[in-house]
């Protein structure tokens, strides 16, 4: 969240920044942001949501495709006794929905992979503790809000379904809590909403163009 407010403070001065060169089309444009993101739908349930902080940068391969390299942390509560932290690291291709290039609102459908690490721990007793590492694939969709040449802020909702085996939390009605480990589903996973603020650096091959 931190990352997130320091860059909400730099859009005065980053918005009036020189416009970027761009020769023929935006192929080779590289962008770097930062985002928060919301967690829902933790162990199949909305009651807990988590939040995080992460960024990413982002390597555009022609007008209409682009990719996304990206890092997460996020913490969730289980309840009143115990937390959750998830940490995802993995890429992202980006299909914009409309021809223009260069419009005010930029919608796009988003896909990918990432390796993740969940660990879940009691807050009273942290020997207690679960832990695991896997990969997973997400998908969803979201568009630009472009403020400028160079900077947008991005709104993206994605559905992200986790690979081999799951880690789940239960809280019993005396308070104890209990971890379980077992085989993953495709069906299971959580959904995550990022709001992010991406500038744009360089074209790193515009001179080939």
């Amino acid at each position: 969240m931190k990352l997130l407010l320091t860059a909400l403070l730099l859009i005065p001065w980053i918005g009036y920044s020189q416009p970027l060169k761009i020769k023929k089309n935006q192929s080779g444009l590289f962008s770097w942001g930062v985002r928060t993101t919301i967690s829902a739908f933790n162990d199949g349930s909305a009651k807990n949501p988590g939040m995080g902080v992460g960024g990413q940068f982002r390597i555009q391969a022609s007008n209409r495709l682009n990719t996304e390299w990206f890092f997460d942390y996020i913490t969730s509560p289980i309840d009143d006794v115990g937390t959750r932290v998830d940490y995802h690291i993995g890429w992202s291709a980006m299909y914009y929905i409309l021809k223009n290039p260069t419009p005010k609102v930029r919608p796009y459908i988003i896909a990918g992979h990432c390796f993740d690490y969940s660990q879940l721990k009691e807050t009273r007793n942290p020997s207690n503790k679960m832990e695991r590492g896997s990969s997973a694939v997400q998908a969803g969709m979201g568009t630009h809000f472009n403020l400028s040449e160079r900077l947008d802020i991005s709104l993206t909702a994605q559905y992200m379904m986790h690979l081999g085996k799951d880690i789940h939390a239960h809280v019993h009605e005396n308070g104890e809590l209990e971890f379980e480990k077992h085989k993953g589903s495709l069906l299971e996973g959580h959904l995550l909403i990022h709001v992010g603020i991406n500038y744009k650096i360089v074209d790193l091959w515009g001179k080939q163009k």
